[in-house]
């Protein structure tokens, strides 16, 4: 049997950073870059690639639209947040937006496309559970920092930093956690309706309740 070493444990009281966590559908983009300067462009949901003909809520358009300016992200792999308009909670606005979830490296708006923005950073420092509950209770008293003026933000992400683990907080609910993650949010698919035979209608035969002799009793 080979043997297996007890991992390290990293320590509690390190430096987390807490954002807003914002309710629309999990994104990605990934760029690959080829030995001959190319580079491939793909959008993605937390399950699937997309396309603009197998979309979710618009985000492969998206990115196919502004693809000249999300070169600027560099290779490789960057997660976000595509919400806003018909997302969720949509939070008041009328558009779409994607915000990245690396604030370390995106924090500065000059490091980034002009077309992204990040998810709002409303702590960083030592980790404290009464700050946790602060953060979560200011955002709940002030609204949204992502939406200003929207007054039912979802909650939290805490990002411990020694970890390197994500934990999320929110303001209503959390105690169904387990529910919520049983249950989880369903991407929009494009929806494909066939037209109606006019020829055909009512229910078919082998549809109906009772097929020969009527067996109830009288």
């Amino acid at each position: 049997m080979i043997f297996q070493a007890f991992p390290k444990i990293p320590r509690l009281n390190r430096n987390c950073t807490i954002t807003e966590k914002i309710d629309g559908t999990n994104a990605v983009i990934c760029i690959e870059e080829h030995p001959d300067g190319q580079h491939t462009l793909l959008a993605g949901s937390r399950n699937r690639w997309l396309t603009p003909d197998d979309d979710n809520f618009g985000f492969a358009t998206w990115v196919n639209s502004n693809a000249l300016e999300l070169l600027k992200l560099g290779p490789g792999t960057q997660h976000g947040e595509w919400w806003g308009g018909s997302i969720q909670r949509g939070y008041g606005l009328k558009n779409k937006r994607f915000s990245l979830f690396n604030t370390a490296r995106w924090g500065d708006p000059s490091a980034r496309p002009a077309c992204c923005g990040i998810v709002p950073v409303l702590y960083e420092g030592p980790f404290d559970t009464q700050i946790v509950r602060d953060c979560l209770s200011g955002l709940a008293l002030n609204g949204s920092a992502a939406a200003p003026g929207f007054r039912d933000p979802e909650g939290i992400v805490v990002y411990h930093h020694a970890a390197g683990s994500l934990f999320k907080v929110t303001i209503q609910g959390d105690e169904e956690g387990k529910h919520a993650e049983a249950h989880p949010k369903k991407e929009r698919k494009p929806q494909m309706h066939k037209p109606k035979d006019p020829s055909k209608g009512g229910r078919r035969k082998e549809q109906l309740p009772f097929d020969g002799e009527d067996r109830r009793k009288k």
